[in-house]
């Protein structure tokens, strides 16, 4: 038996300034996507902004259903119409922002296993890095340079 280790590296910034301005720019779309969450069951409110490198930019936010799995997280809201109005632009950078209206987030939320997972898929169909900066409603916003730094033994088509 062999034992194996897994590293992840992610950059933490103390708060959103000195993040660079482009980042600044792109979380505000994220944050203005948070405040058009649709969630009156969690209460957790999270926008998404995408850079494409065509220069547009693709904004989503959560979308809950009383019946849970039929809603859609943000990331995937975001990705999913990128890909479908964009197909061939490639996802240069993410900026995720999650909020709650029970209590104040501080800490940077990354996205959950699904939106990781489908956040991969583009990054394999892509063949490049998708950069990803995270926070909460406000301090610390952590930055991965690629999703694999957040899904390490990924799971893609080389695998079917």
């Amino acid at each position: 038996m062999k034992e194996v280790k897994i590293e992840s590296t992610l950059y933490v910034y103390d708060d959103l300034n000195e993040t660079p301005d482009d980042v600044v720019a792109l979380m505000a779309k994220a944050i203005e996507a948070r405040d058009k969450a649709y969630a009156p069951y969690s209460k957790f409110h999270v926008g998404t902004a995408i850079l494409l490198d065509n220069n547009e930019i693709i904004t989503g936010s959560n979308q809950e259903n009383a019946s849970y799995p039929s809603g859609l997280c943000a990331e995937r809201t975001a990705i999913y119409y990128a890909g479908a109005k964009y197909p061939e632009a490639k996802i240069v950078r993410m900026a995720i922002t999650a909020g709650s209206k029970v209590k104040t987030t501080l800490s940077p939320i990354p996205p959950c296993g699904a939106c990781r997972q489908s956040i991969a898929e583009y990054e394999v169909k892509q063949d490049s890095p998708i950069e990803i900066y995270f926070m909460g409603e406000t301090g610390k916003v952590a930055k991965s340079n690629s999703l694999a730094n957040l899904l390490p033994l990924g799971f893609d088509k080389s695998a079917l």
